[in-house]
């Protein structure tokens, strides 16, 4: 019984390090392939969009449509079947984009038009930094997450303070302007200093009185300020980030990605990697 099911484990290996890793030529080849093939599916629903087009060649563009979906399709079970966890990879966030992928064609079945939502598929374009990526943009795109999740208290007490001041600031624009210019409620008025204080100005609410005009101006100043600090807060993450040399190579249990050429185990759940059970046994 052994044997068997070595040969499955290597069976599943190997098409994980195809379908899921780049450094190798297979893997390099399939992610190249899936790439063009997910452009030109997103070209299709572009193209079906334009009434000149589709009135000419609706009937063609419906059937490549069916046909990427059910390319796309197998490729989802072809992951979910080579993972040791297929829930995981289901809930993770390219797992469900892969879904997303598929899902509007076959709901155009009863919801006329659904297939429109196939352009989702552009964020599965997001694996060209796997491939032309010489891990290089791999361990750029790690770093800049890790920064980001070693700021997130700090962004997270800025926006607590930054919603008081909306609060204070609306609150004190609706006790000056009140409904005659258009401040009906608190909530419009935060609305209205959200829109001033990030910049934005639509202009379809504004002051008129010369107290609300200063305090307009004083929320538009205080954005430029606040605008500066969550990119002060990140900057100083990313200086203090380290970087190490790392490949597109995939644990199979938690599909944590970004890991050194000689790991033998997952950086994140410590399970042996993918060709590397047999060192890890003969070191052990």
């Amino acid at each position: 019984m052994e044997a068997p099911t070595r040969r499955g484990a290597r069976w599943r290996d190997r098409l994980l390090q195809i379908i899921f890793e780049a450094d190798t030529p297979a893997g390099k080849a399939f992610d190249v392939a899936l790439l063009w093939l997910i452009v030109a599916s997103v070209l299709a629903v572009m193209l079906e969009s334009v009434t000149a087009v589709r009135s000419q060649y609706g009937l063609w563009l419906r059937w490549a449509e069916w046909g990427f979906t059910l390319l796309f399709s197998v490729e989802y079970i072809a992951r979910l079947a080579c993972v040791r966890s297929p829930a995981r990879y289901a809930l993770s966030f390219f797992g469900l984009v892969d879904l997303a992928a598929i899902l509007p064609t076959y709901l155009s079945l009863f919801l006329p038009g659904a297939q429109t939502l196939l352009v989702i598929r552009v964020l599965r374009l997001l694996r060209v930094f796997r491939v032309l990526k010489l891990a290089r943009f791999l361990s750029e795109a790690n770093v800049l997450a890790t920064a980001l999740r070693s700021s997130r208290h700090k962004v997270t007490v800025f926006l607590g303070t930054v919603l008081c001041l909306v609060l204070i600031m609306g609150s004190a624009m609706y006790l000056i302007e009140g409904p005659a210019s258009g401040f009906t409620s608190i909530p419009r008025s935060m609305y209205w200093a959200i829109v001033t204080m990030t910049t934005v100005g639509y202009g379809d609410i504004a002051p008129s009185s010369i107290a609300g005009q200063v305090l307009a101006a004083a929320v538009m100043i205080l954005g430029y300020a606040i605008i500066a600090v969550p990119t002060g807060i990140v900057s100083a993450e990313l200086v203090q980030s380290v970087r190490r040399p790392i490949t597109t190579r995939v644990c199979s249990e938690c599909l944590s990605e970004g890991h050194e050429l000689t790991a033998a185990y997952c950086k994140d759940c410590g399970a042996a990697l993918p060709g590397r059970e047999a060192t890890g046994a003969a070191a052990g």
